[in-house]
């Protein structure tokens, strides 16, 4: 393998491989067949190939960042499986769910493996830094449930802020991403200051990514999207484009969305166009567009504060800037 692999595939084939060879368990095969099953579903697994650009960032040895890399992503997919049970999705990157697919029981059962076996995959980071790596993770898997907790809280609130919703998505999905790169840097043994900007560009990169999931749940394509658009409209989720069409709402627009959101027994596609059509004459989607925007933007501004190679750098830049047109 060349020393500068200067193209992101080859750090995914490097991932699609140690996801291939990886073993989770065999007896009893309803607790490791769904591990298996959600693994195999794919996804962007854009965490752990950020540590892997993170790790590469400061070294050529960055095979060395495969397993924890792949830690990451086991507990992403744990979360996940743990999410569908709580959120009742039905599908998952367009598939079905492990709940629908085996049951509620299996998918918690199955999802505290999956804890497990990440904290597995860590213990190949090297020895003087395994204190360090563990601490961040806890600290990391802590927050993650907190902004679940939060997310959750927000069910039974009406006077959630824009403030308290970037918090609570700073915790459930950014602060992922921010240890995600924030391990590669670990790994590569870089400097504090460069691990610093690695994890703050991970966590302002994760706020835009989860706001550009809020817009594509209403405005996406359901084939690109891989889950049911308009999923947070029926369940009068609190995301950030709710929030921001409840406090702009006046007259009859208001009473409308209220309308809505109060309602029990609707139809679920004639919900979804009347509140996409509020959002319209709300300029939500622009809103929107631009916080996303302004988050991405301050990302690449904590990625330029790293100090590493202006070629490695632009790798991991270049990654990042797809997300912003992505759409699924």
């Amino acid at each position: 393998m060349p020393p500068y692999p200067m193209n992101p595939a080859v750090f995914a084939d490097a991932l699609s491989n140690q996801i291939k060879t990886t073993h989770y368990g065999d007896h009893p095969a309803e607790l490791y067949d769904p591990i298996r099953y959600i693994m195999d579903l794919g996804g962007k697994r854009l965490r752990p190939l950020m540590t892997l650009l993170g790790t590469y960032l400061f070294t050529d040895d960055w095979q060395k960042a495969i397993k924890p890399a792949l830690a990451v992503e086991v507990f992403h997919n744990f979360t996940l499986m743990h999410d569908d049970i709580m959120d009742q999705a039905p599908l998952r990157r367009g598939q079905p769910t492990v709940h629908e697919k085996w049951n509620h029981n299996i998918a918690i059962l199955s999802g505290d493996v999956m804890l497990v076996n990440a904290y597995e995959l860590l213990l190949d980071v090297e020895t003087p830094i395994i204190k360090q790596v563990l601490a961040r993770f806890n600290r990391t898997a802590a927050e993650v449930c907190e902004g679940q907790q939060l997310d959750m809280n927000f069910e039974t609130r009406t006077d959630v802020s824009e403030a308290e919703y970037i918090e609570m998505i700073k915790l459930k999905t950014s602060v992922l991403l921010g240890f995600a790169l924030e391990l590669g840097g670990l790994i590569a043994r870089a400097d504090e200051a460069s691990v610093a900007h690695l994890r703050e560009g991970g966590i302002n990169i994760g706020i835009g990514f989860q706001l550009k999931d809020d817009l594509l749940d209403v405005y996406g394509d359901p084939v690109k999207f891989g889950k049911q658009v308009g999923g947070d409209i029926i369940a009068n989720k609190k995301t950030f484009m709710l929030i921001e069409a409840l406090e702009k709402a006046e007259g009859s627009l208001k009473t409308e969305l209220h309308n809505w959101l109060n309602r029990t027994e609707f139809d679920k596609a004639e919900k979804v166009q009347a509140v996409t059509r509020i959002y319209d004459q709300l300029g939500i989607r622009q809103l929107a567009e631009s916080r996303i925007d302004d988050y991405f933007a301050r990302g690449f501004a904590n990625f330029e504060q790293v100090a590493a190679e202006p070629t490695r750098k632009a790798l991991l830049i270049d990654f990042a800037t797809q997300l912003v047109q992505r759409e699924s």
